[in-house]
């Protein structure tokens, strides 16, 4: 099947994460993505082990690195910026996370480069800006962002999110940058219109929104809430009699309903409660009755009840649990969100180098030939 962007071509000059999950978006969406890698070594994230897939490669790749093919390249090696420039040249779009000046001491000038290049767009992630060199790791960023800060129990300590999801938004942001840069391209358009740049910092400090809007209209500092929501009660995780469930009560309505299946009468005859702001400021009333509830049944019995009313609910899942309920590989990941396809499991290292040098673009033809119906 063909994506929305069948025919456009990105290279991939970036590694680890935020960049490779960008790059494999738009490899998702039908773009034909060539990874360079750093001969020897290539990606470090393929060591970031265990766990290790058969084949050799670690977990942590696999999970941001389908739908391309992959070349080994010296950025110190004449030769092998000579073949980076021609995959340049015949590329829409280019994807780096190199620090500043990386790319410019090994006569890759960006600027230069989108001048000769009319219809290119080039987009570089970053850490902390564009000026900035400082590397761009996930826990970092997390903790200077604000993130750590609101996440954890209250009276507990800043902890980061589970997942490196600075990363991972970031390198959303950056698939979409390239794709609406992409959409609006055209040869008069200056350089500076087509080079972009997307950082981690900025992508999460954004990602804060409500609570972010929050301390602007109020000028106070945000606090952490563990699985409970400043802004809406009860929002939060309860524990049933065999595993924990998540209630979340959006407005006024669900509320009627979330007691009424609850069996928590007393609680619906409350008026101070008939509103979320009066929810808010008796919210310890609210938790304590219906976590003392919740516990007399088993989470299957409650969410049955909920679902009847209508209020959003679920229970605390496992990743394999959820995992289930999605198609999934150990080779590919997690099939797309967004409309597209898995069309080829992640390069191993150099696997097509000797066809990209030989044959450039046109090697992905060749591979998708050679590719079972």
């Amino acid at each position: 099947m063909l994506g929305p962007l069948a025919g456009i071509r990105i290279l991939d000059l970036t590694r680890v994460l935020a960049g490779p999950m960008a790059a494999m978006t738009l490899g998702d969406l039908g773009a034909d993505v060539i990874k360079v890698e750093r001969p020897g070594t290539g990606d470090e994230s393929r060591g970031w082990g265990p766990p290790f897939h058969p084949r050799g490669d670690s977990a942590y790749y696999l999970s941001v690195n389908r739908n391309k093919l992959g070349i080994a390249l010296d950025l110190d090696s004449p030769e092998d910026v000579a073949v980076i420039r021609a995959l340049i040249r015949g590329a829409h779009a280019v994807l780096d996370n190199f620090r500043p000046g990386t790319l410019e001491r090994r006569g890759l000038d960006v600027t230069d480069v989108l001048a000769g290049q009319p219809e290119l767009v080039w987009c570089t992630l970053t850490g902390f800006g564009a000026d900035s060199a400082r590397p761009g790791y996930d826990f970092v960023v997390q903790a200077e962002s604000g993130w750590m800060a609101i996440t954890g129990e209250p009276d507990g300590e800043p902890m980061k999110i589970g997942v490196a999801l600075a990363d991972v938004l970031a390198g959303k942001d950056a698939a979409l940058a390239i794709a609406a840069a992409l959409a609006t391209r055209h040869p008069g358009r200056p350089a500076h219109a087509r080079r972009m740049f997307v950082s981690l910092f900025d992508t999460a400090v954004a990602s804060l929104v409500n609570v972010a809007q929050n301390t602007l209209v109020t000028g106070n500092e945000a606090s952490r809430w563990g699985n409970a929501h400043p802004n809406l009660v009860p929002y939060q995780a309860f524990a049933a009699a065999d595993r924990p469930i998540v209630i979340a009560v959006g407005n006024d309505g669900q509320w009627r309903s979330c007691v009424r299946a609850l069996g928590l009468p007393d609680l619906e005859a409350d008026a101070r409660l008939s509103t979320n702001a009066g929810r808010l400021a008796h919210r310890q009333l609210v938790i304590d009755a219906i976590g003392q509830r919740v516990r007399e049944r088993r989470a299957s019995l409650w969410l049955d009840a909920l679902a009847e009313g209508g209020v959003p609910a679920g229970v605390v899942r496992r990743v394999t649990e959820a995992l289930a309920d999605v198609e999934a590989s150990a080779l590919t990941g997690v099939a797309p969100a967004a409309p597209g396809t898995v069309r080829l499991p992640p390069p191993r290292l150099d696997e097509h180098g000797d066809l990209i040098r030989q044959f450039g673009w046109d090697a992905f033809r060749r591979v998708d030939a050679a590719q079972p119906a």
